[in-house]
């Protein structure tokens, strides 16, 4: 799978989880766990509680996905 075929949301932090997990409270009112993408790992972006964030969810499976930008 691409990154291209990645559905692309954007909501909420609600709770910061150990490791680089959180969850994320989407605008369509769906609670998804997200875990950091390797290049907001990699530059140290600090994502915490009540950020806005982007998050790319599989299709196949739509309760995980991968943050990909935080919003200032």
């Amino acid at each position: 799978m691409s990154r291209d075929d990645l559905i692309q949301l954007e909501g909420v932090v609600t709770r910061v989880l150990g490791g680089g997990t959180m969850e994320i409270e989407c605008d369509n009112n769906v609670v998804i766990r997200g875990v950091l993408s390797g290049r907001m790992k990699k530059h140290r972006i600090k994502v915490l509680k009540g950020d806005r964030v982007q998050v790319s969810v599989s299709p196949y499976d739509t309760t995980h996905g991968i943050i990909t930008y935080r919003f200032k």
